[in-house]
């Protein structure tokens, strides 16, 4: 790899382009795709990372593998629905699932705050034990660093994860084509409501539970069908809206969706009415879109409906040509809008 100086004599942006709030406020927006897009990618060129897939998909012999990392920072630790526990184990899982794989090892390294009580770590690593079981995931080596008091919040968690690939075709946004359908395994906006209300201490006249869980065996359920299976994509940070547009600019082809046909339970669209929130772009934990080709749309909504957590899966748009790189969803009155991704994050630290 270049050397420092190299980099920064190439980077397409001068460093002093990138806002600090970038760093600050975690992923999801358009900042951190114009930090991964503007120098991430440039500093570590590989095919693998051009894929700009849930993970790297990559054959070791006759086998084809799925490897992925990612970090936890949640605040607070627990919130209705999961922790951040819970939340390490499915995060990793989910994503190796979107590759196609079948999750099978993980690896687990804990971020301590000298100071943090003894029984809040014992919760949290009972969690992630009861969510690697439920998985069906080991999790097999790992690390612990402890930080200064005020430095790291509790317990931050970093998790990879391997996978093994059975199924045969590429599963990228460079599979999509033109004609396929979008189809949505759920109702959207649960996590990020469930972390407000936790933060905020905010009551709503029922509780709004999180939806983390892990979505492997519905994507194994799906692939298993018979369906050609084009992409898939778990609904993180920056929600449907932000995942939908990032397919669409790298595959360089056009999402339209429809509102009404994307399911958010009454008390998230009630809360999100109050606090100001689109529910298109908060995060989700146990929500995925699949984009399969038009003629196998009925058998693949029945495959994801027969599984939890994804029966509740509804179509909700298709892929056509043009106009490239685009997301428009027409309203509830019948207009049509430009799907924007956002500028910065709805919610920090929800992940």
């Amino acid at each position: 790899m270049s050397s420092p100086k190299d980099f920064v004599l190439s980077c397409p942006l001068p460093l002093t382009d990138y806002p600090t709030v970038t760093l600050a406020h975690g992923g999801g927006g358009k900042l951190t795709h114009q930090l991964l897009e503007k120098m991430i990618l440039p500093a570590f060129q590989s095919p693998l990372l051009e894929t700009r897939h849930d993970g790297a998909v990559f054959g070791i012999g006759e086998s084809r593998l799925a490897f992925t990392t990612d970090s936890y920072v949640v605040s607070p630790l627990f919130f209705p629905g999961g922790d951040i526990g819970t939340l390490a184990i499915n995060g990793t899982v989910n994503d190796l699932a979107m590759c196609g794989a079948r999750p099978l090892y993980l690896s687990c390294g804990l971020i301590l705050e000298e100071g943090l009580p003894m029984d809040t770590l014992w919760r949290v690593v009972k969690s992630l034990k009861s969510a690697a079981d439920a998985a069906r995931v080991q999790l097999v080596t790992g690390d612990t660093k402890v930080v200064d008091k005020g430095k790291g919040d509790g317990v931050f968690i970093n998790t990879a994860g391997i996978g093994l690939i059975d199924y045969g075709q590429p599963i990228s946004p460079a599979s999509v084509r033109a004609g396929d359908v979008v189809l949505l395994s759920g109702d959207i906006g649960r996590h990020g409501i469930a972390i407000m209300a936790s933060r905020e201490g905010l009551e709503f006249e029922t509780q709004i539970d999180s939806d983390c869980a892990p979505l492997a065996s519905a994507v194994q359920k799906l692939l298993a069908s018979g369906v050609e299976v084009h992409c898939l994509r778990d609904l993180t940070r920056g929600g449907l809206g932000t995942t939908l547009i990032e397919i669409a600019e790298s595959a360089r082809l056009h999402i339209g969706i429809e509102e009404t046909a994307i399911p958010v339970r009454e008390d998230v669209a009630a809360a999100c009415e109050v606090l100001g929130f689109d529910p298109l772009y908060l995060a989700n934990e146990g929500r995925f879109i699949a984009i399969v080709p038009q003629k196998d749309a009925e058998r693949a909504l029945a495959a994801m409906r027969s599984e939890e957590p994804a029966t509740g899966t509804v179509r909700i748009g298709r892929v056509t040509d043009s106009p490239s790189g685009m997301v428009t969803m027409k309203s509830r009155i019948g207009t049509s809008r430009i799907v924007d991704m956002l500028s910065g994050e709805q919610l920090p630290r929800i992940c």
